[in-house]
């Protein structure tokens, strides 16, 4: 009986510290496992890919969802696409107005990013909704914005004021007619925080396929000749393969 005893108090003083030790221990895996996954960069940000320019002007092939590019190097941001096949996107730049991609003697320009900065980012991208941008006016856009009718907007555009509980507060929307169709753009507007705003636009550019482009909203008064510029640029990289150079 008293051996008994003893071996229900052992086990009770064993218990005692027994059950703290364990959730002390699990505490303290969770906070290790916590801090792994918050410190610890993604693979993400640990591999991606930086903005890598070169003055070369060969040719570069390149396909999205079939659709074939003939690209000159120096429009290229990226190495890697340099390599030539099928992506899902393609990042390029160039001057604007001239619509040159980089060079040496222009690198200083390439790299500014004030608000008076002439260059327009693009991206051609796989886009299987490929919704119009009369459609993402209305599906999109116009279900928050202030008032549907709008305003007369600058530059012979129709001006919209975003509702300050939207993910668009910040920014202006607005809509052009070209002979192309409907134009809808964003711009971001000038404050504290944001010393260089951009005016952005995405648009389908063939089936399965949009473009997105980018440039200085102190630009804007320009939207027609922004747009014909990177029209006519990307139908020089889809029409026709352009001369291989050294």
């Amino acid at each position: 009986m008293s051996r008994t005893t003893d071996d229900d108090e052992t086990i009770r003083k064993r218990s005692g510290w027994l059950i703290p030790l364990v959730v002390l221990l699990v505490t303290v895996a969770m906070s290790l496992l916590f801090l792994a996954l918050y410190l610890t960069p993604s693979a993400s940000n640990l591999f991606e890919e930086q903005v890598s320019p070169t003055s070369r002007s060969d040719v570069v092939t390149l396909r999205i969802s079939g659709h074939v590019f003939h690209i000159p190097a120096n429009y290229l941001e990226y190495e890697s696409a340099r390599q030539g096949g099928d992506r899902r996107e393609i990042a390029l730049f160039a001057i604007f107005p001239e619509m040159e991609g980089w060079s040496n003697w222009e690198a200083q320009t390439f790299t500014d990013n004030s608000a008076h900065s002439p260059i327009i980012e693009m991206r051609i991208r796989q886009d299987d909704l490929n919704l119009s941008e009369s459609d993402r006016l209305d599906r999109v856009y116009m279900g928050y914005v202030v008032d549907p009718r709008g305003t007369e907007g600058p530059y012979g555009l129709r001006q919209y004021a975003f509702r300050q509980d939207s993910g668009y507060h910040n920014e202006d929307l607005f809509v052009g007619e070209m002979s192309r169709g409907l134009l809808v753009m964003r711009c971001t507007r000038l404050g504290p925080d944001v010393a260089s705003p951009n005016c952005v636009r995405d648009t389908p550019l063939a089936r399965g396929i949009s473009m997105f482009y980018r440039y200085k909203r102190t630009h804007l008064s320009r939207w027609r000749e922004i747009d014909d510029g990177v029209h006519n640029l990307i139908a020089s990289f889809e029409t026709a393969r352009l001369e291989r150079r050294p």
